[in-house]
């Protein structure tokens, strides 16, 4: 009898917890998805190389499987602009990307700066040509981003904190791209350090004016280890020849394994 007793205040006190809890999460959800969230940016934002693109994104080359879309569809916020774009780099977004935020705005993520610093032109010279080329554009690429790219950044951070006052700004990062010290055909071991290198350098110097802004920084390359090309289940494109825009982009599976749990952790 007591032990039935028993059974039946702990049996309440779970359920009660349990209530609570859900309770919580529920309201967390709603706080979550009260406002509106706009997704901004270049193509790891857009979705390129994850293909499902949405057609009348063009160009823009928006995807379904891209980590915006997929964490719309998982809150469903009041509203959700859309609005990253393939190629885009600052001015681009400041040209003709935030005409969508507002003062009820309570989520942005962006990730933006890699055009800016030339990564197509790094990814070129660093496929066709020799080590020393390679190493030559990641240099000039690496002088843009100490001297200029902080400058553009703040510039694109301070609109989006002008026209969205109060939203969570969440700014995510780029993974390394190569597991170094693996038998692994395309380029050289000294080439993948060094893009390696520079990629951690951008997304240092992207974090630095991120928190001079009191913004959060989303650093996916945590997500991505293990999963960077060279490894035996990447969640990147190496060079795609018959398309080779997706090249050095994430997959699907590193838009919803890679991307998708920072914005959820950091939104």
């Amino acid at each position: 009898m007591r032990r039935s007793r028993l059974t039946g205040f702990v049996t309440s006190l779970l359920l009660a917890a349990g209530l609570g809890l859900t309770g919580a999460a529920s309201a967390q959800a709603s706080t979550t998805a009260a406002g509106g969230y706009v997704a901004l940016g270049d193509s790891y934002s857009s979705g390129v190389g994850s293909g499902s693109y949405i057609s009348s994104s063009g160009s823009c080359d928006r995807s379904t499987k891209a980590y915006p879309y997929l964490w719309n569809a998982a809150h469903g916020p009041s509203s959700f602009a859309f609005n990253a774009c393939s190629g885009a780099k600052t001015d681009d977004v400041l040209a003709g990307q935030l005409g969508s935020l507002n003062s009820s705005t309570s989520l942005v993520s962006l990730t933006i700066g890699g055009n800016d610093a030339g990564f197509a032109d790094v990814m070129t010279t660093c496929v066709l040509q020799s080590d020393s080329a390679c190493i030559s554009k990641i240099n000039t690429a690496r002088a843009y981003v100490a001297n200029t790219l902080p400058g553009k950044l703040d510039t694109v951070y301070n609109t989006i904190s002008a026209k969205a006052p109060s939203a969570r700004v969440v700014v995510i990062g780029y993974p390394s791209f190569y597991l170094l010290g693996q038998s692994c055909l395309g380029l050289s071991e000294t080439k993948r350090s060094a893009i390696n290198d520079a990629s951690d350098f951008l997304n240092t110097t992207i974090k630095a004016r991120v928190a001079a802004h009191s913004f959060v920084f989303g650093d996916v390359r945590t997500t991505f280890s293990g999963h960077e090309i060279c490894s035996s289940n990447s969640w990147l494109h190496s060079v795609n020849w018959l398309n080779i825009g997706e090249s050095y982009h994430p997959t699907a599976a590193g838009q919803s394994g890679g991307y998708l749990p920072v914005l959820t952790n950091n939104a």
